[in-house]
């Protein structure tokens, strides 16, 4: 293993810097709720009465209050299928609580929203603070002091985040974080996607496209593609914060149950009244941020990420920006290619070596910090090995030193590409953000006259119209945390995905967010300031030429500056209402901007 390559250790120096004054205090919280210690046995007799009712088996044990009472936060429904997995998952972590000496209640449930149900539609626009809603209702399941540690039930795209906002700020207590697996592979990806474009081009009906998408999403599990749930995955493998290879597991398989059963040991064994406490306010610290966002760049995960892990970070006191991004992305080699930045999905992507592969490679070119607090029993190099059934023992094996498919997975010496496929654009318009991962080189630099929105419908609408056969800049404003709550614009992605396989320079510029799905058309996304906040993204028009330059990190329009200053700010359009939108009108007032988090309850509490 190198040592520490020099970038990786200077950004790491730099958010240390950046977050002196907010981590300290981070760490004095914490230190204080220990200091408390076990709260059980302070709490009133009929507080303790309320908390044991519910139970009959682990009764008598809790009321001695000498073991560990685990406190099970989950995101199941049965609406979402990568939660569906987690239906019988209570009553079995009871039981291997009580092995392992412990004790575990349900403290309570999370909304778990599926982005895959709501895009394109108004539900979208919850989506964002979902996340935020999510952190509050940990927060509730866990403020009722009778646990000493924590196991978090979640997977999808804002529900890690947002079980880990909520959790850290009970950074006192251990805790782990438990995946439910993708489901097995249904119709490739691509043919899912080449549909979705023959659909877009009125070449195939809807019945057609039915069927393909129930062919891709098909059972319990995680989608296939490598979205913003998978790279949560990817991420907690190099946080620690997983039993080491879970992520990648399917449902109802041998393997998957014993990662779980391992799951529930070892969050007793790292509990409070031992010798080897692990707190996840510890564990959470400034390596393991960036050890999250290098197996993000090295991956090709979601862009998404570039809002939670900031603000997951915000939570432990830890202030991470794209510009940290930015420079880690110049050194952190592309190691995978899978869907949407290849062909293969996240099935294939585990039997080539999956996250330890990864893992194992970045750490032999000192581009993680191997010194992490993760919950695994042997530490965080055990990431670097893949679990396996032995009889009917969980083990782990060393890999091999070549993927048993290296057209999905790359050693550290010959990888798909020297960067990581991450860059910041800044200019007249604002700053942005755009994975280039999946986009061809010659497609870096895109050039045209822009053509303003302020809905993905009237995109849509302009496309079947034939109003965007040309070069063109498709501009979506007013799609920021504040004036919608953000949602992601995935339903542009097979238009525009169109426009381009017919051979135009296009690209797409927006206050909003894309998907995890985003792939092969360039899209500047995340622009702040956003336009509802004054941003000069509020001031094109259209026919202006727009300039996207990833080479140079470079979004502007083509005005002359004198010109471009005088210009005033388009008009924002009315809050719309229904759906439920209203009520989360005190999130979008309070919301702050994308590079930090877009959190209005992590802006409102001063973190």
């Amino acid at each position: 293993m190198m040592s520490i390559h020099a970038e990786l250790a200077a950004v790491t120096d730099r958010i240390i810097a950046a977050s002196r004054d907010t981590r300290s205090a981070y760490l004095a919280l914490i230190e204080r709720e220990a200091a408390s210690g076990n709260d059980r046995p302070k709490l009133g007799c009929a507080n303790l009465a309320h908390a044991y009712a519910g139970t009959d088996e682990q009764r008598d044990r809790l009321r001695e209050g000498r073991s560990m009472n685990i406190g099970i936060v989950t995101a199941y429904n049965d609406m979402l299928s990568a939660h569906a997995t987690y239906y019988r998952y209570p009553e079995q972590m009871k039981v291997w609580a009580i092995e392992a000496g412990a004790t575990a209640q349900v403290a309570g449930g999370v909304p778990a929203m599926c982005d895959g149900v709501t895009q394109g539609y108004e539900g979208m626009e919850l989506s964002l603070f979902s996340r935020d809603t999510i952190a509050l209702a940990t927060a509730v399941a866990l403020s009722h002091r009778t646990f000493e540690g924590a196991a978090l039930l979640g997977i999808c795209d804002k529900i890690v985040p947002g079980l880990l906002i909520g959790a850290l700020r009970f950074g006192h207590l251990p805790m782990v974080l438990i995946p439910g697996g993708p489901m097995r592979s249904g119709l490739a990806n691509k043919d899912k996607a080449a549909v979705r474009e023959a659909y877009a081009e009125g070449k195939v009906g809807r019945e057609e496209l039915l069927d393909a998408e129930i062919a891709a999403y098909h059972s319990k599990g995680t989608c296939t593609f490598y979205g913003t749930a998978n790279s949560n995955q990817m991420m907690m493998e190099a946080m620690g914060l997983h039993v080491p290879g879970a992520a990648f597991a399917n449902p109802g398989t041998k393997l998957r149950q014993e990662l779980t059963r391992k799951a529930v040991h070892q969050l007793a064994a790292i509990g409070w009244n031992g010798n080897d406490y692990r707190p996840i306010g510890h564990c959470v610290d400034e390596k393991a941020i960036v050890n999250a966002a290098v197996v993000l760049l090295a991956t090709g995960g979601s862009t998404n990420h570039l809002i939670h892990l900031p603000a997951i970070a915000r939570a432990a006191g830890i202030v991470i920006d794209w510009e940290d991004f930015d420079r880690l992305s110049k050194v952190v080699p592309l190691l995978t290619r899978v869907y949407p930045n290849g062909s293969a999905d996240v099935n294939a992507f585990e039997d080539a070596g999956g996250p330890p592969f990864v893992i194992r490679e970045l750490l032999k070119g000192g581009l993680l910090h191997p010194d992490i607090l993760s919950i695994a029993e042997g530490g965080f190099e055990q990431y670097a090995r893949k679990p396996d059934i032995e009889g009917d023992a969980l083990v782990w094996r060393d890999l091999p030193d070549v993927s048993s498919d290296p057209s999905v997975v790359a050693t550290l010496d010959a990888p798909f590409a020297e960067e990581g496929g991450f860059r910041i654009l800044a200019g007249n318009i604002g700053r942005a953000c755009i994975k280039v991962s999946a986009v061809d080189r010659d497609r870096w630099i895109i050039e045209a006259p822009a053509r303003v929105f302020t809905t993905q419908a009237a995109v849509q609408d302009a496309f079947k119209a034939g109003e965007l056969d040309r070069d063109v800049v498709v501009v979506v404003r007013f799609q920021g945390p504040k004036a919608n709550g953000m949602p992601e614009l995935h339903k542009l992605t097979p238009p525009l995905g169109v426009l381009q396989n017919r051979g135009f320079r296009v690209a797409l510029v927006t206050d909003g967010r894309m998907s995890g799905a985003s792939g092969k058309v360039p899209c500047a996304i995340h622009i702040s300031p956003e336009a509802l906040g004054g941003g000069a993204i509020g001031k094109i028009r259209d026919g202006d030429i727009v300039r996207l330059d990833a080479e140079a990190g470079v979004l502007e329009a083509l005005i002359d500056p004198a010109e471009w200053d005088a210009r005033p700010l388009a008009d924002s359009p009315p809050a719309a209402d229904g759906t439920g939108r209203e009520l989360f009108a005190m999130m979008r007032l309070g919301a702050d901007e994308a590079e930090k988090g877009a959190s209005a309850v992590l802006a409102a509490a001063g973190l």
